[in-house]
């Protein structure tokens, strides 16, 4: 028969009345409606402490049982970034000029999106993020790992999320097939890359494709 854990007291949660819930919440959700996706990038540098802070918020998301499946690999060297960046175009070309169907290109035409990725350089800061397929106790033996997709899913919507609250741009770049990152940055074959978040400041002259969000009314159902 499985033990139970052990429990402790619920970590207090913020106390407020509804106007001030209602305040709070409105002012979270007008921060993260300024987030945009951004694919030019200063080379300003950003503090290893900040970015230390992203991924402890980051690491705090719900999982399947527990079980934490994401590993994260926060990048600045520019050797590695640079490898990154030659791995990631080479499957980038592939893409557009093989694999993706012309659907989807037509999908991409008006983001302006194409195989050149230098903001991997340019960005102080890259994350790569993993998911674990399973984990290896210490006898070598398989552990099966629950929602790994889901929990890594969430995971990275934090991060996002205390990233543009920090001030930081972002972006998601998945080449695919991404097993580059495995190779260049010497993780295990139980990890899965998840994607690649390009991380820093917006570069002075950075624009953004002119589109809009869904309305809420769209995308919502109260019943």
């Amino acid at each position: 028969m499985t033990t139970p854990p052990s429990s402790i007291a619920l970590p207090p949660l913020p106390e407020m009345d509804d106007a001030q819930r209602l305040a709070r919440a409105r002012e979270f959700a007008d921060l993260l409606q300024r987030r945009r996706t951004v694919r030019t990038f200063s080379d300003a540098s950003v503090p290893r402490a900040v970015i230390e802070q992203c991924l402890r918020a980051a690491a705090s998301a719900p999982s399947g049982a527990n079980q934490q499946p994401w590993r994260f690999v926060a990048i600045a060297d520019a050797a590695t970034k640079r490898r990154i960046r030659q791995a990631a175009e080479a499957e980038e070309r592939e893409f557009y000029a093989r694999r993706a169907p012309d659907e989807w290109l037509r999908a991409l035409a008006p983001l302006g999106t194409d195989a050149d990725k230098p903001f991997l350089e340019t960005a102080p800061w890259l994350i790569a993020i993993f998911y674990e397929r399973y984990a290896v106790d210490a006898q070598g033996a398989r552990e099966k790992r629950y929602y790994p997709h889901e929990s890594t899913g969430i995971a990275t919507g934090l991060l996002i999320a205390a990233l543009h609250s920090a001030g930081l741009a972002t972006l998601t770049h998945t080449p695919s097939p991404m097993g580059f990152l495995n190779a260049i940055l010497q993780r295990p074959r139980n990890e899965m890359p998840y994607l690649l978040l390009v991380v820093g400041h917006p570069a002075r002259d950075c624009t953004v494709p002119d589109v809009a969000r869904l309305p809420l009314d769209v995308v919502t159902a109260y019943l």
